[in-house]
């Protein structure tokens, strides 16, 4: 699972199921499923929840709990959900937004960025701070997985 997966975001992974699954490393209700995934910020439904656990047999290693992660990831289709998010942002339906709409969205709306990962997020995108940014790009480059050199 390490190549779906940052080292950083399996260490948040395993510390969030270790403070939960409370019976020997384990998972085995779908309770504590539901309170990791959703602190982990997914939204997994009881459906979805009562299928991953039937699949793992009622019981979770965090092995088995990193390969439901990386289904689940697949299933919330995320580039997409944040392109239909920016298109309400897009008044022109033009596909673009002036970089100065985006900071204010990514500095002011959910888990609020700072002013400087806005700036880094935008250097390392190509954005004008004066232009426009093409948002299918953008979501391309930001939801990117980042390359393992290790």
């Amino acid at each position: 699972m390490a190549r779906f997966f940052k080292e950083q975001d399996i260490d948040e992974f395993r510390d969030c199921f270790h403070l939960f699954a409370r019976h020997g490393g384990q998972i085995t209700t779908m309770d504590e499923l539901t309170v990791i995934m959703r602190s982990l910020g997914l939204s997994p439904t009881i459906a979805e929840l009562q299928k991953y656990m039937k699949e793992k047999g009622g019981k979770m290693t965090f092995a088995q709990f990193l390969d439901v992660m990386h289904q689940h990831t697949q299933q919330e289709k995320i580039p997409k959900e944040i392109i239909e998010a920016f298109r309400g942002h897009d008044t022109s339906r033009r596909g673009m937004l002036p970089a100065r709409n985006l900071r204010h969205i990514l500095l002011r709306w959910g888990e609020c960025l700072s002013p400087r990962e806005v700036d880094q997020i935008f250097r390392e995108a190509n954005i004008q701070p004066n232009g426009f940014v093409k948002y299918d790009d953008f979501v391309k480059i930001v939801c990117a997985p980042v390359p393992d050199y290790y």
